[in-house]
């Protein structure tokens, strides 16, 4: 699996801001990916060595619209807690290496 395609997005809220503080970053992930694919990809993708991985898989919410019909409210997504080794510290909105690329325009 590709490293740019393993990790989807990194998920920021209260609590896993407050893991940043101990190392721990939270990242969704594609359903398919193994903790070794996203140990790597963190490692490519940020820059830093990699000492834990766990993964979760949170189900979908579905909601009763008067006891019959059912909606959806989240699809079935996989989250991984990502755990650094000597308690470093990234930006997981900012990849390494990343530069916004030039356009430019050809004359015709």
């Amino acid at each position: 699996m590709k490293d740019y395609s393993t990790i989807i997005q990194p998920i920021v809220t209260e609590k896993s801001a407050n893991a940043q503080t101990r190392g721990q970053y939270t990242f969704l992930v594609q359903k398919t990916a193994t903790k070794i694919d996203i140990k790597h990809a963190v490692k490519r993708l940020y820059g830093v060595d990699v000492d834990n991985v766990r993964t979760m898989v949170a189900p979908k919410k579905v909601r009763l619209i008067k006891g019959r019909y059912q909606m959806t409210k989240r699809p079935v997504m996989k989250k991984a807690i990502v755990t650094l080794k000597n308690k470093k510290t990234i930006d997981p909105n900012k990849l390494k290496g990343a530069s916004k690329k030039e356009t430019t325009k050809e004359k015709k």
